[in-house]
Order: structure tokens, then C-alpha cells, then sequence
């Protein structure tokens, strides 16, 4: 299981002198280690944490109990605490942004997607909730014949080799840091249709792309970080659909710059927030100040819920996503 994961890491970003992340590429032996275990065993059943801002409450929070395996099994790590804004950083408009990314021409587009996410569950025991963190890492690839493939492990990069827990069975339990989800095979689609369509740079054909995939009319400012958020569930942008994606944001209403951050995954970012008021949740979304990649989304609970064991402040999702 250590060797799977470092396989994933070791396709994770790394900066260069100027700032910039790029591909960290395996060399051929780890790349064929990779690609067996894509297409080795038999695929496990996975069930996937949706996060929608709709269902925040129900879908994110979920009593269950926990079971461990062992007195010596270590116990759930709390829900990671808010990002928090960089003291005296000042924050950069999101068109000065979308002019640097116009700019770019470092990244190319690619199908296919490597994110790392954090999804907040409850446990209960003894008459008391607690809050953890259920991480998981996801890497999807496509084949020239139209075939993909999808790796998910359970890791937590912020606490590399130690247990984490696991939600992908019926009772969520503790795991080994690396442990395999699931491995699964797609055969081939050629679908028209988003999210297989190849996302176009033009933002006006984005938007249209964009609000067929979200399929509720046309988008609010949720609604596109979550159409946003599918996107890069299914395809790496490149330099030119990176700056049509800035270009829709900075036209998103209520959408505001607050300054640097550096993401869970060490890299430093420019944060933009959005407070859903609706659905009592706090959306922060972090973009590469140099190239305008999307480099994570949090969302945070701004209203205690005691029926579900949430406070303000509580950390419901986070997504990072990586060349």
C-alpha cells in the first residue's frame, strides 16, 4: 500500500523557482507500476462522498458508528480547522487574475483528473458526536481508445503514514495510510455531451457548457463553483481554459478577493469567498496567483446545527486539485 501511494505523491506539483507549479513526471519504471495497479484486481465497491451545497447538512454530516479495529488502532483525527487568510496580505481582483492567466501558456488540457479531498462525517459513541475527517485521494485517466480509469486511496497528506478512516464500506473503520479503495476500468464513450466534451476556452461557450452540466437553468454563484468543481472532477485544464474559468468568476456576484493563502497542500494561492447565506455555508475558493489554476474549494459551516452536530466554523468539504 506505501508503494501505491507514492506513486500518487510523486505525481503531485512541485514549484519551480518562478512560482509556477508543473507535472513532476514518473520515470518509466513507476509509470508501469502505476499503470498495473489501474488496471490489477478486481474493482471494490466505492461509495463516493457527494458534497453539494444543496444537501450540505444531510449529505456532509451523517451519524454513524464508528468501529475500531484494536485498543492500538489510532484514533479519527478531528476535522481540519479553516484555511485562514495570510495577516496583512493584500487581496488580488480577480480581473487582474484573469489577465495574468490570459497570459499563460504553461498548461496544456488534459482529460482526466488527480484531486485530493476531505469531507466532514460525525461519529457517535457513548451518547456524544465527534467530528472527523473521511480524506481520500482520486486519480482518473484516460486511454487513447476512449477507456479511463480511476484510483482512489484513503490518505491524508497533511499526516502522511499514519491510519486514517475510510468511508467506502457500509461501517466506516480505520485504515492504513495508502490503503486502496478502489480500482476501476471504464470502457470506451466518446459522449458529445458535458463532462466528456472537451470544455471550450471561449467564455461565453463555457458558460453554456457549464450550465448544461449543472442542468438547473442558469447558474448563481454556488452554483457555478460546483459546476466549476465538476470540471475539474474530469478534466486538468490547460493555460486557455484556465483563464475562461477566471473570466466567469470574476463576473460572479458576491464572489470577493481576501487576500493570500497557502492551500493543504502547501501551495501558496490568492483565496475568493463567497458566503451562501442560504444554505448557512461559507465558500472559499483558491486560485494560483500566477496561472489561474483552481487549486482547491472549502466550504464552511457559518451557523451552528445541533441536530446534526455542526458548528460555525466547522470545516464540511475541502478539494484540491493537481496536475
Amino acid at each position: 500500500m506505501a508503494d501505491e501511494l507514492d506513486l500518487l505523491r510523486r505525481a503531485n506539483p512541485v514549484p519551480s523557482d518562478d512560482g509556477r507549479f508543473h507535472d513532476r513526471p514518473l520515470d518509466q519504471h513507476a509509470e508501469r507500476r502505476l499503470n498495473r495497479l489501474l488496471h490489477s484486481g478486481r474493482p471494490r465497491r466505492m461509495r463516493r462522498w457527494v458534497l453539494s451545497v444543496g444537501t450540505a447538512a444531510a449529505a456532509c454530516v451523517v451519524a454513524m458508528t464508528l468501529l475500531l479495529s484494536g485498543s492500538a488502532t489510532t484514533p479519527a483525527v478531528a476535522a481540519p480547522r479553516p484555511l485562514q487568510i495570510e495577516s496583512g496580505s493584500t487581496p488580488v481582483p480577480l480581473g487582474r487574475i484573469a489577465a495574468r492567466a490570459a497570459a499563460d501558456r504553461s498548461q496544456r488540457l488534459r482529460q482526466g483528473t488527480h484531486a485530493q479531498t476531505w469531507s466532514l462525517s460525525m461519529t457517535a459513541g457513548s451518547g456524544a458526536g465527534r467530528a472527523v475527517t473521511v480524506p481520500e485521494e482520486r486519480v482518473v485517466r484516460w486511454q487513447p481508445d476512449g477507456s479511463s480509469t480511476e484510483l482512489v486511496v484513503a490518505t491524508d497528506p497533511r499526516r502522511p503514514g499514519r491510519p486514517v478512516i475510510t468511508g467506502a464500506d457500509p461501517v466506516p473503520r480505520t485504515v492504513e495510510d495508502g490503503h486502496v479503495l478502489s480500482r476501476r476500468t471504464f470502457p470506451p464513450s466518446w459522449s458529445d455531451a458535458p463532462p466528456q466534451a472537451t470544455p471550450p476556452h471561449d467564455t461565453g461557450r463555457l458558460r453554456a457548457y457549464l450550465d448544461e452540466l449543472d442542468r438547473t437553468g442558469p447558474l448563481g454563484t454556488s452554483q457555478l463553483l460546483d459546476a466549476v468543481g465538476e470540471l475539474l472532477d474530469n478534466w486538468t485544464l490547460g493555460s486557455r481554459e484556465n483563464a475562461a474559468v477566471v473570466r466567469l468568476l470574476a463576473d460572479a456576484k458576491g464572489l470577493r478577493p481576501a487576500g493570500a493563502v497557502t492551500d493543504r497542500l502547501g501551495r501558496p494561492g490568492q483565496a475568493y469567498v463567497y458566503d451562501d447565506t442560504a444554505h448557512a455555508v461559507r465558500r472559499m475558493l483558491i486560485l494560483n496567483p500566477v496561472t489561474g489554476a483552481v487549486l482547491g474549494l472549502e466550504d464552511t459551516v457559518t451557523k451552528d446545527d445541533a441536530e446534526f452536530g455542526v458548528r460555525s466554523g466547522d470545516v464540511m468539504s475541502y478539494k484540491a486539485w493537481m496536475r
